[in-house]
């Protein structure tokens, strides 16, 4: 058990690295006085699922996930 243990250890770290990796990559949310007059409302702005910045929202969506069960899965005593 202690094998297996070591391994989720090191996936562990891994997806620790590339969670804050990911989210650092990501822009802010903040869209200054142009959220107040719809003028945030732009093709990027409505196609972002599809760009690079969709890409990273779903893998830190992914990442997130991950972490979480290997925290909890680490944290069982066996």
């Amino acid at each position: 058990m202690s094998v297996l243990r070591i391994i989720l250890t090191i996936i562990f770290v891994i997806d620790c690295i590339a969670l804050s990796a990911i989210v650092l990559m990501q822009e802010g949310k903040q869209q200054g006085l142009g959220t107040i007059g719809g003028l945030s409302e732009t093709y990027w702005g409505k196609n972002k699922g599809r760009s690079m910045e969709g890409a990273l929202v779903k893998g830190t969506k992914f990442l997130a996930c991950g972490f979480i069960v290997l925290a909890i899965v680490l944290n069982l005593n066996f």
